[in-house]
């Protein structure tokens, strides 16, 4: 318990709801203050390069998967020591959110990843997380702070029922808990509601010029259930788009090869889907 960030803990109790519900540990506080003092300075000519400024300051960060799998009920956990992809993109949109309203405390930067990372911006209970990222997607251009363009690009709509983890119940040990099952059900049916555009993997590379810096690329996927298998941002190499990723080969890295020749690696891949970071409004709706 020692490692964690005791002016939380005790403020939560008297001050805000949603300090209660962090997890942080001290050596996450410290590199937040580290990190927001190496990125006050960055000088960039648009938002999306901003967004890879940020994002290539978490170069070489470990991948770690399941970071937000912690304790007994959902928490708002605060980790800069070890990301997934998803976590990746979510803290790096935080920061972005930080410097733009130069906010300069964690609790600030707190209420920016729960913006991000809940429906409607608000914390309640696991099923508020937004567990498929098609939906992540969705609510948070419902929040100014994305905008989906695949389908400006070409993309194609497919219908696809997304119900992975209903169907795999076992895998999610939230899910263990009837209430969590039953609200994450419910999540699916709404789910089902929406068709999803996806720009195929044999024509990305003609839609290259269309995609810029910083554009959040997530990777369809044909495995049944699921939506997404990865996500990372575009990154412009040489003129071709690569990708900068929490890459589960071990750490956040750019590929070495271009988008389209690293796709071609993953059987399951059927094509990307391309939001474009707003953050329009820090404000949920």
């Amino acid at each position: 318990m020692s490692r964690f960030y005791f002016l939380f803990l005790f403020c939560g109790l008297f001050l805000n709801p949603l300090i209660a519900q962090i997890t942080c540990a001290s050596e996450d506080s410290v590199l937040f203050k580290e990190k927001l003092n190496q990125l006050k300075h960055i000088q960039t000519s648009s938002l999306g390069d901003s967004i890879v400024a940020i994002g290539k300051s978490f170069l070489d960060t470990p991948y770690v998967e399941k970071t937000l799998e912690v304790g007994a009920k959902e928490s708002l956990v605060i980790n800069l020591r070890g990301l997934d992809c998803t976590t990746f993109v979510e803290n790096v949109l935080a920061f972005g959110l930080q410097i733009k309203e130069d906010e300069k405390l964690l609790m600030d930067f707190a209420k920016n990843l729960e913006t991000i990372r809940y429906i409607n911006g608000e914390l309640n209970g696991y099923p508020s997380r937004l567990h498929y990222f098609t939906e992540w997607i969705r609510n948070n251009q419902s929040k100014g702070l994305v905008q989906d363009i695949t389908s400006e690009i070409g993309g194609e709509p497919i219908e696809k029922p997304i119900n992975f983890m209903g169907t795999h119940r076992n895998l999610y040990p939230f899910l263990a808990d009837d209430t969590n099952y039953e609200e994450i059900l419910k999540v699916e049916s709404d789910l089902a509601k929406e068709t999803l555009c996806i720009l195929p993997q044999n024509k990305i590379e003609g839609q290259e010029a269309h995609i810029q810096n910083g554009d959040i690329i997530a990777l369809a996927t044909s495995i049944k259930g699921l939506d997404v298998t990865h996500t990372g941002f575009a990154i412009r190499v040489n003129d071709r788009i690569h990708l900068l990723h929490a890459s589960i080969s071990g750490s956040v890295t750019i590929t070495e090869e271009p988008l389209t020749d690293y796709l071609k690696k993953i059987k399951s891949n059927t094509g990307i889907i391309v939001a474009r970071p707003t953050l329009i409004s820090s404000q949920t709706p």
